[in-house]
């Protein structure tokens, strides 16, 4: 009972936060726009829910934007659009609350939580070998990306920002008791709430240009000063002073939690990655993480007011305080004060030696700058330890231990900046290499067998291919740039700057082997008595459900190669394999991709315990189902059995990062989840099939009869083209400022070159999310066929309940689902000018939704599509009449605009709409 008032009362506070947000918004509307809009913007409201409710047609809401003029629809789109904003932040707020309440109420922890993890492994007994053998290389990377995703602007983010922390101190204010000064202090919040809306109704909320990718690069580096650089040090402490607990003192404290990058280094189909880029990625990340060294130093160096008269310290500090240069003479008996500053002036001097001068303030040329980031932990260690020796426990277990941790963790390059580019790109570089070189004549030209042959020959020589000066063509020359800034930025900050080498499309040895000549060729790679070495792990990505089908053969194949296996020993015996979720989707679609990751990580796992290779997995998921998105703890215990081993690195991208990272609350609890998940997934036993043969071949023949169906309409129906590229907004998507890269990796009208990202947003935008559940239904129908006794139903049933990866195919699919709006969807449809085709297909579409949802209701025993999730399904209720108008009007007006009605207002509506839906449905692709 107790629980049921807590969540009650939670829900009271989460309905009036978005009525007062909302108030305020409105109060904002009216004074700057005047009655008249406000007045359009609340009918809109209003016959949106009786919309909803069943009260109204939709044609009475599209009837009210029907020849609106774009200048009068603008302050309508960004009402909507804020509106849904507040709402986000308030549900966020929300869950913060919930989780609070929880504890507070000494509730049992939530799953996803580690509190709830320890319990787990204390119940199970987990032997402390097994714990301490995988902290050895436990190792769990959010790889934050450069993808397309992020719609709204920093300037956004800081007021939701600064809307959150007064929405905070309102609620704060509201539980205290009452007090004279209660009503003040509200309404001094509630000043500065309205203060931040009023800035957000005259912002614009969509880029006049295409921002770059160091614009990019800037976007990502602020996640750490507004979470990360806090929450990953502390979060690392925590998860390992509590496996030494449970497994014993033998447990090695290796941080478990570090980052990772794409921005600025993932060239896949992107010609504005170049040399500079790179060196601008790196060189900024590295100037973050060493002004928060030096800024957390001059912190701790004024809390250290130790005096050698009141407490001991070790040889090792005196020395250590007498390198500080540090003569100040009221400081004569403060030798922490003088050692820090030491340490503070050599890191400022790091700066200076590799960034410049202007990196850091002051005059440190006194000071010797570190040679690694080794010699700076070793001072911190000389700190620690005479602390710890004059029983300053709990000094040493606070900044400084931060400072330790992050050192750990960021070292002198704060992230692992990725380099991808896709096999056919390495082809033909090294086509050209190989020619000028003599080498082979037509490299491209050869079978896999000779082309192997050169490769493995070429890996044994230490002579470059083609010496410096050379006259090479552009895009030749423009990726050998990129591999010498990296291995600048290696030589700069140390080998975990540019630690790996990602090959997009990669589907056979001689694409795994291809980029290691370019790495070569720069230095990344030597040669050594005949053999390559190097500090790069070369990474293999399988995408589309064939290569994923082949993955197992081809990393045996290569390991089978004696020189690239020679390699992988020298690199820990570790291969790491990248999954790509969004592409394998696009090409098979939702049921078929996941079983082909699914199986493949089985058969990657199974392949590599027999050749003694250590496995770590890259998930390259999406923010949405669509492109393997979800809950990232249900999708990690998900895995197959084995495939997880301590160690997995995850893709994190556009407003899934900010959602995540961009508050140190939401920080640790998104970072815990997968931190958890990885724990869980390598030491429990999470899976309970009676008989897994049988579960797998069930799989297999329902991936195949989805594939079928979803072929048969994305592939096969001659129509198809025409009624995606005319029913969804993929034509306007590529001109919304969202990212610096293309939409298309090459000029084609193929699906099969159409990102991902434009492919998922298209649908959503449309509402009928075809990407995240298309031929399950058809799929399960056909596979439980007549089923007189009912026997397969039970049996898709049981695998529901007993597997978690079926139950959270099912989950995520529904989670699309219940976003999706059919009747919306078929107005989109009306677009397409041949109505047989309009009609055939969105027929088949919403037949399957149909069908569909029957099977997911039959399969699971729930009533909704949202019976286990209902803070989701509160949250689609609510938010879902905000967006109709949304919809409403970005049909007009591409109803106009492809009429012939270009004015810049009627294509900046377009826009304008996309960004608010985007940020309504919380996915943008």
């Amino acid at each position: 009972m107790q629980e049921q008032a807590t969540r009650k009362t939670s829900d009271e506070t989460l309905r009036d936060d978005i009525r007062h947000l909302g108030r305020i918004l409105g109060d904002v509307i009216r004074e700057q726009e005047g009655d008249e809009v406000f007045n359009l913007v609340e009918n809109a409201r209003r016959t949106a829910f009786r919309l909803h409710r069943g009260e109204a047609e939709v044609g009475e809401l599209t009837a009210l934007f029907r020849d609106i003029d774009p200048v009068e629809a603008t302050p309508i789109i960004r009402a909507f659009t804020h509106f849904a904003l507040l709402a986000n932040l308030a549900e966020d707020l929300h869950e913060e609350r919930l989780v609070e309440e929880g504890l507070d109420a000494g509730e049992a922890p939530r799953d996803s939580s580690l509190e709830a993890t320890w319990a787990k492994l204390r119940d199970a007994r987990v032997p402390g070998a097994e714990i301490g053998s995988m902290m050895e290389s436990a190792e769990v990377v959010p790889v934050l990306t450069a993808h397309p995703t992020e719609t709204r602007r920093r300037t956004v983010f800081d007021v939701q920002k600064h809307i959150g922390a007064s929405m905070r101190a309102r609620h704060e204010v509201i539980n205290a008791p009452r007090t004279a000064r209660t009503e003040a202090k509200l309404e001094a919040l509630d000043l500065e709430i309205r203060r931040r809306i009023m800035t957000l109704w005259q912002t614009a909320l969509i880029r006049m240009n295409r921002p770059d990718i160091r614009d990019e690069v800037e976007v990502g580096l602020r996640y750490y000063q507004l979470s990360l650089l806090e929450t990953v040090p502390k979060l690392n402490r925590d998860v390992a002073a509590m496996m030494r607990e449970l497994g014993g003192d033998d447990v090695p404290e290796n941080p478990v939690v570090r980052m990772g990058s794409w921005i600025g280094g993932d060239h896949d189909g992107n010609p504005y990655v170049t040399e500079d880029v790179v060196r601008y990625a790196t060189d900024r990340a590295a100037g973050t993480i060493l002004r928060h060294y030096v800024k957390q130093l001059h912190s701790l160096e004024r809390e250290l007011s130790f005096s050698d008269r009141l407490t001991q310290v070790s040889v090792d500090l005196v020395e250590l305080a007498n390198r500080g240069q540090n003569d100040v003479p009221n400081r004569v008996d403060e030798p922490y004060r003088r050692a820090v500053h030491g340490i503070r002036g050599r890191v400022a001097a790091t700066a200076i030696s590799r960034l410049g001068a202007s990196v850091v303030e002051g005059d440190w040329s006194c000071h010797e700058p570190y040679s690694s980031v080794e010699e700076m932990r070793a001072d911190l260690d000389v700190v620690e330890a005479s602390l710890r020796r004059s029983h300053d426990d709990l000094i040493a277990d606070h900044r400084l231990a931060d400072i330790q941790g992050a050192t750990d963790v960021f070292g002198f390059h704060l992230y692992s900046l990725d380099l991808r580019q896709n096999s056919e790109s390495h082809e033909d570089i090294l086509t050209e290499l190989f020619r000028l070189s003599g080498v082979a004549e037509d490299y491209r030209s050869l079978p896999e067998r000779r082309r192997v042959e050169i490769l493995t020959r070429e890996l044994t020589s230490a002579r470059p291919l083609v010496p410096r000066g050379v006259e090479l063509s552009e895009v030749t020359a423009r990726e050998l740039g990129i591999m010498r800034a990296a291995a600048d930025a290696v030589e700069a900050y140390g080998p975990e700057v540019v630690p790996h080498c990602i090959i997009s499309m990669c589907s056979s040895v001689s694409d795994l082997l291809e980029p290691m000549i370019l790495l070569k060729e720069v230095g990344l790679i030597s040669v050594e008595d005949g053999a390559p070495s190097g500090t790069v792990d070369v990474i293999p990505l399988f995408e589309t459900i064939e290569d994923l089908q082949a993955g197992a053969s081809v990393l045996r194949e290569a390991w089978d190669v004696p020189l690239y296996r020679r390699y992988v020993a020298s690199r820990g015996d570790l291969q790491e394999v990248m999954l790509g979720y969004s592409d394998s989707n696009k090409d098979g679609g939702y049921f078929a991709a996941n079983w082909a990751l699914y199986d493949a990580e089985t058969a990657i796992a199974a392949v590599a315990r027999e050749e003694g290779v250590r496995l770590r997995l890259f998930h390259g998921r999406g923010g949405t189902v669509g492109r393997g998105g979800g809950p990232s703890y249900e999708a990690i215990l998900a895995q197959p059995k084995g495939a997880v081993q301590g160690s997995v690195r995850i893709t994190e991208q556009g407003e899934i990062i900010s959602a995540k990272y961009g508050h140190p609350v939401t920080a640790r609890r998104n970072l815990e989840a997968l931190v958890a998940a990885t724990i869980e997934s390598t030491l429990l036993d999470l899976e309970d099939l009676d008989d897994q043969g049988r579960a797998y071949d069930v799989m297999s023949e329902i991936s195949e009869l989805s594939r079928d169906a979803y072929a048969a309409l994305m592939h096969d129906d001659p129509g198809f083209i025409e009624f995606f590229e005319t029913s969804t907004p993929v034509g306007e998507i590529g001109s919304l400022n969202i990212g610096s890269r293309p939409s298309s990796r090459k000029q084609t009208t193929s699906i099969s070159d159409l990102r991902a990202i434009p492919w998922v947003l298209a649908w959503s935008q449309q509402r009928s999310m075809v990407p995240g559940w298309f031929g399950v239904g058809t799929a399960l129908n056909e596979w439980v066929g007549e089923d007189p006794d009912g026997s397969r139903l039970a049996e898709l049933r049981e695998l529901n309940e007993s597997w978690p990866f079926f139950n959270s195919v099912l989950s995520n699919m529904a989670q699309v689902m219940s976003k999706s709006d059919l009747h919306l969807a078929k107005l989109y449809a009306d677009l397409v000018s041949d109505r047989e085709v309009a009609d055939r297909i969105f027929s088949r579409i919403r037949e399957e939704y149909e069908l569909t949802l029957e099977m997911f209701l039959k399969v699971t025993g729930y009533s909704t599509l949202l019976e286990d999730n209902p803070l989701l399904a509160r949250s689609v209720d609510m938010r879902f009449p905000y967006l109709m108008p949304l919809n409403a009007i970005q049909l007009e007006m591409l109803r106009r605009y492809r009429a012939g009605d270009s004015r810049d207002k009627v294509r900046r509506g377009i826009q304008l709409t996309m960004n608010g839906l985007a940020t309504a449905l919380r996915n943008s692709g």
